[in-house]
């Protein structure tokens, strides 16, 4: 009889373990986009006869398998690349998914402690999720990995709301239309009720409203972006492996191989004038920039006789106070080879670029041995300028032959550097470009990922931060996924992953600063608000009628 019992309790969570597997189908390598709308409705329908506890139980279990399944590739990464056991690299990744699954429990266990009405639960149930989404974004150095909206950005229709709510305005959508279905699934056997109206009515107003604001805003951005500047980038993607990239043997054929794969590309774009930018991924000189004197002259050889600008990644260091702090540098070189502007990197990546109380954690010293231990930069967030040498302005002479005089004009365009973990952080891009940045580049080494779903994953977080900001988007990753992004979220190309390739593109630069660029998170803020209120009304409410 007991076994019978602990049976009929399991059976209760067999719907948030497909729920949570359908989340992950959702999103790359499987690209199931359109699971996403419906893949929590079995979770939602089981928590009906629920309790708040088993309500938080089956959140919990939800979000475990789908994080378990979506995020997997941490421990390759961590015994591969990283050198830890086996088993330490399943603990981590264990105890990262422990944390990450707290977020739908909570939800889960919010959403019957607030027993909203038929006509305002799947509202109260999308608010909850994003407010959740966008403390997880930011709380305990911020791991937005996975968030819902992400696994629509191949959906263009539908992304364009990003430019007022962020990612979690295409999240809220989601959830609403999972939980309206799961509770119109409920209501079947019952029938449906009049409030059940009020609910799809403005689901639909909502989500129709979505897509007819993106259709709007796609024709406006392709009218602005034929009369707009179009400065001319290259990206290289050198594909140097991990095990050989720190290697003192390998450092001189690791720069040969981005300065060959540029020359190429130079000879192969099919553009007249060579392009206004180049650009090399995330620490794509493995040796300090300015300290290791022959290969740093070799660089700037090059950059001299390319007679074009430069972005390079390189590790750099300086002592301050008798201290050595390292930092993830990107350079900007004018066509002198003259270093203009140097970004470091400001949010870096636990465990990878730094190691929380290092000084107890000592069987980490391999992994943190791969990418340094670095210090935070200056967090301005100033974009880095470059010449735009080969924009080409027509006018008409007024003389009798009414002549066309075709002359080169100079114009600055202004970069903001998004460094690998940092594309994750809206607020980074936002800051960028609210002082200045005309496009945005983000520069990884994706290598550590091997061939699993999540170089794939990290270059659709891209999209989000091109519609967040209507800013073109270039990405150079050492192993791919390399490519260009429009500021409509549109994919122009991409890479292959583990190919030597370099790619060149115009791309447009837009100056208009968005909404959510000027004010920010007010979308998932409002949303937690929101919640705050219908629990204080509700609190209220059953203190008022206990006195009467």
């Amino acid at each position: 009889m007991i076994h019978q019992n602990k049976n009929i309790v399991l059976l209760k969570y067999i719907p948030a373990l497909i729920s949570g597997l359908a989340l992950t189908l959702s999103f790359p390598k499987a690209n199931l986009s359109y699971l996403v709308f419906f893949a929590m409705v079995p979770w939602f329908m089981s928590m009906g006869s629920m309790t708040s506890k088993e309500s938080f139980y089956s959140g919990f279990i939800a979000g475990l398998f789908h994080f378990l399944t979506l995020i997997y590739w941490i421990v390759p990464t961590l015994n591969v690349y990283g050198g830890l056991h086996p088993v330490l690299a399943v603990s981590t990744l264990i105890l990262l998914c422990l944390y990450l699954s707290l977020y739908p429990a909570i939800f889960a266990f919010l959403l019957k402690q607030m027993d909203a009405n038929y006509w305002v639960a799947p509202i109260a149930a999308a608010c909850v999720w994003t407010g959740l989404e966008y403390i997880r974004t930011y709380a305990f150095t911020g791991f937005s990995w996975g968030a819902l909206g992400y696994s629509q950005y191949e959906n263009l229709l539908l992304i364009q709301i990003a430019d007022f709510s962020g990612v979690y305005g295409v999240s809220f959508l989601i959830v609403l239309i999972n939980y309206l279905l799961a509770t119109l699934g409920l209501s079947l056997k019952k029938g449906l009720h009049k409030k059940h109206v009020f609910s799809i009515m403005y689901t639909i107003i909502l989500f129709a409203g979505a897509v007819f604001y993106g259709d709007q805003k796609i024709n406006t951005l392709n009218s602005q972006i034929e009369k707009v500047k179009k400065p001319i980038l290259t990206i290289v993607q050198g594909n140097i492996r991990q095990d050989l990239k720190w290697s003192d043997q390998f450092k001189t054929r690791t720069l040969e191989k981005y300065i060959h794969l540029s020359q190429e590309e130079f000879k192969n774009a099919g553009y007249l004038e060579k392009p206004d930018l180049v650009i090399w991924p995330e620490t794509a000189l493995p040796f300090y920039y300015g300290y290791d004197k022959n290969l740093s002259n070799r660089v700037d050889q090059f950059v001299r006789a390319s007679k074009t600008n430069f972005l390079i990644g390189s590790p750099a260091f300086k002592i301050d106070e008798h201290k050595t702090k390292f930092y993830n540098r990107a350079y900007m070189f004018n066509r002198f080879s003259i270093i203009t502007g140097t970004y470091d990197k400001t949010h870096l990546v636990p465990f990878g670029e730094y190691v929380p109380f290092g000084k107890y954690l000592t069987f980490l010293g391999k992994l943190t041995a791969q990418a340094g231990d670095f210090s935070t930069g200056d967090k301005t967030f100033n974009p880095l300028e470059f010449n735009d040498h080969n924009l080409k302005v027509t006018s008409n002479l007024k003389v009798t032959s009414n002549l066309k005089v075709t002359s080169n004009l100079k114009v600055t365009t202004k970069t903001g550097v998004l460094i690998c973990f940092e594309i994750l952080f809206p607020s980074i891009a936002s800051r960028f470009v609210k002082n200045g940045a005309d496009i945005l580049t983000t520069i990884t080494n994706d290598a550590w990922f091997g061939h699993t779903s999540a170089a794939a994953q990290h270059f659709s977080i891209a999209v989000f931060r091109a519609v967040e900001t209507r800013r073109t988007i270039a990405r150079a990753a050492n192993t791919g996924i390399s490519g260009f992004i429009d500021p409509k979220g549109k994919i122009l190309e991409t890479t292959a992953l583990f190919t030597d390739r370099a790619v060149t593109r115009q791309v447009p630069v837009l100056n208009q600063i968005c909404f959510y660029t000027k004010y920010g998170d007010v979308f998932a803020i409002c949303s937690i608000v929101a919640i705050c209120m219908v629990f204080m009304v509700k609190g209220f409410r059953k203190k008022f009628w206990k006195k009467v």
